[in-house]
Formats: structure tokens, sequence, C-alpha cells
């Protein structure tokens, strides 16, 4: 299997700790979206030019992060389970999933991307309603967190996958330090060796991009 991702992308780092989670071995293919020459090559494989996308064995590929994780935690037995047997904790583990995505990983992407936006191309509008929806997701997030370790109990989930990465970028531009319980479970996120793997790959790419 063949893996298009980038270090620095969080959906790629939330694909690449179920990786490490399940111990599944894959070809790296790093995608550099950043230059005009590396999207438009890549557009030609994937015109959404959208990362990571999984390619199989036999040619199929597999995009979007968190289908990519339910195919390998079906297909493969090692490692951790990330998907729960149980139906409806199965369930849970999807919701957070989508929660950690759409509620904080996409408002974060809204506001690091418009500030690398031209003045007059800004949407000030957009920006704080992102941070809004952060700061309602914070909140949630902290309430839930008081009495579960993870999101769903103590059993670690795809939902963990999506958390570590997009947690990790936005407080970085809306911190939620005020937030015990939330602060607590980032910091057992962030002690996971398959996250400590994540960003030890991560870190060269990084210091780049804010050199």
């Amino acid at each position: 299997m063949k893996l298009h991702y980038h270090p620095i992308s969080s959906y790629s780092q939330k694909t690449l700790m179920a990786f490490h989670e399940k111990g599944v071995a894959f070809t790296p293919e790093i995608v550099d979206l950043f230059s005009p020459e590396g999207r438009a090559e890549y557009k030609k494989f994937y015109p959404l030019a959208k990362i990571p996308v999984l390619v199989l064995d036999n040619g199929w590929p597999i995009p979007e992060s968190s289908i990519i994780i339910e195919y390998i935690d079906t297909h493969f037995d090692s490692g951790t389970q990330l998907i729960p047997a149980d139906k409806d904790l199965a369930r849970r583990a999807r919701m957070f999933d989508r929660w950690f995505d759409q509620y904080v990983n996409e408002p974060f992407q809204k506001i690091f991307f418009d500030g690398r936006r031209p003045e007059d191309k800004r949407d000030p509008l957009g920006v704080t309603q992102a941070r809004a929806t952060l700061t309602t997701m914070y909140g949630m997030l902290d309430n839930h967190l008081a009495k579960n370790t993870w999101s769903v109990g103590d059993t670690f989930t795809m939902a963990e996958c999506a958390a570590a990465p997009a947690l990790a970028y936005a407080r970085m531009i809306e911190p939620f330090d005020k937030h015990t319980h939330l602060t607590a479970y980032f910091g057992r996120l962030a002690e996971r060796p398959s996250f400590l793997k994540v960003m030890e790959e991560a870190k060269p790419y990084l210091a780049k991009l804010m050199g």
C-alpha cells in the first residue's frame, strides 16, 4: 500500500497515527501541495488535490482520513482496535471523529489560512465564526472529558487519531488552557507513542515553515 500524504497535514497526521497504532506497514509518498508544481502533478492523480489518499496494491485509491482508518482497522487485526466492536461504541467513536474534524480542525484551518491571505481577501466574519465554533467545542469536550479518559470512555479509538493533530494545531491560535479536562486529555494524547512518532516526522517540515 502507498500513502500519499504530507507530514504537517493534520488529516495526514490523523491517518499516520492510525497506521502506527495498528502497526501496519505502508509505502510513504510525500506530496508537496505548497508548490505549484507539486500541486499540479498531484492533481493529475487526484483532481481534488486533497491528502491523504491510500492506494492499495491493486491500484484502488481510498481517499479521506476517516475512510482510510476504517479500511485498515477492518482489514488488519494487529495493534489497537480503533473502531469498537460494540455498535453503540463504534457510533460514538465515529461521532467524535466527526466532531474533531469538523468543529476543531476545520475552524483552525479557516483561521490559519485566512491569516495567510492578502488583507483585501480575508474573511473577518468567517474567522469570528470559526473562533466561536472552537470556543463552543472546547466547552463541550471539556464537560465530556471530565468523566472520560478518551472520547469513548476508557477506549482509545479513531476519534483520538483525529483529536491529537486537530487540538495540537488549534491550541496555537485559540488556546484551551482554561479547560482543565480538555488540557489533561491533550496531555495524554501528546504522550501517545503514535503521536510522538508523527510529531517527530513533522518537526523538520514545521521548522522550515515557521522559519
